[in-house]
């Protein structure tokens, strides 16, 4: 006689309500990351716990999206687990839509490393002066004024040196590059934008994908373990080398679908965020063997 194999045991969460163990350890390793953040910020548990609360809600809105509006308050509740007056508290706060952040000075950095208007023969952007000199002669204002004209050159240039980006090298009169990635390193506030914008949309890639709530995104990932310190810096080195090589093809891609697009009449409704990563640490120790009574555990 045949029998099945019973399915993964489940394990319980704090209100009682049993999980299956490969979803816990999932978002365990998703709050871990966030719990960091939080304490290293000096967010309390409470108000942690009510952003969480807010995207319960806004995600359980958006999932009622197609039903008619009216009991929406009821069904959110029942989704969710929270009572109506809390639901009811949620849906009627006024909230900003989140921005996704696009400043023109990150523009400005992309263009003048992918453009070879804007770099040198071997493919690495080129120190420009401040102004043309010659007529159709490449320069940092016209690299500017190729991004945005909403913004004055001045105010990008500024804020590339702010950021320590760029420098203005004031006896030659030309701007140059300081670094190779647009990593600002004074502004948190900046950062904390990339890290909402550039983690929340892998994020939601992932999740889309193990939901099959539509197309497929990619969403891939290489690992190692058993490395020494100096075959990460290798590692790391590859990455920029590779990050490089996308960001180079990318951009001018990109700006040409755009114009296509644009000239083709097509409705321009998406956005899509191309990224790379890269993360490593400590392996776990593994634990000692133990003694109890004399004799060794199993």
């Amino acid at each position: 006689m045949s029998t099945e194999s019973p399915g993964p045991a489940l394990r319980a969460a704090g209100d009682g309500q049993t999980l299956e163990p490969a979803l816990v350890d999932a978002l365990r390793a998703l709050l871990g990351p966030i719990a960091r953040l939080a304490l290293a910020q000096g967010v309390s548990f409470a108000a942690l716990e009510e952003l969480l609360k807010e995207a319960v809600v806004d995600e359980a809105l958006k999932a009622q999206s197609a039903q008619a509006p009216s009991r929406g308050v009821s069904r959110v509740s029942v989704a969710t687990g929270l009572n109506r007056r809390e639901v009811t508290r949620l849906t009627q706060r006024k909230r900003k839509p989140r921005d996704v952040r696009n400043p023109p000075a990150a523009e400005v950095f992309a263009r003048w490393q992918t453009d070879p208007a804007y770099c040198d023969a071997d493919g690495a952007p080129r120190p420009l002066p401040r102004m043309p000199r010659a007529a159709g002669e490449p320069s940092f204002e016209g690299l500017a004024h190729s991004v945005t004209r909403d913004v004055h050159p001045r105010s990008v240039l500024d804020e590339l040196c702010r950021l320590g980006i760029a420098r203005l090298d004031a006896e030659q009169d030309e701007v140059v590059l300081t670094r190779n990635a647009f990593v600002p390193n004074d502004a948190q506030a900046a950062m904390l934008g990339f890290l909402g914008d550039n983690v929340g949309d892998h994020l939601s890639a992932a999740v889309s994908n193990v939901l099959a709530v539509e197309p497929p995104h990619f969403e891939q990932a290489v690992f190692a373990d058993e490395l020494s310190e100096d075959s990460v810096a290798a590692v790391r080195r590859m990455v920029l080398s590779s990050w490089e090589s996308l960001m180079k093809g990318a951009v001018p891609r990109l700006e040409e679908l755009i114009e296509e697009d644009r000239q083709l009449g097509r409705a321009p409704r998406h956005r899509v965020r191309i990224g790379l990563y890269s993360y490593s640490a400590l392996m776990p120790t593994p634990p000692l063997a133990t003694q109890d009574d004399g004799e060794n555990l199993p």
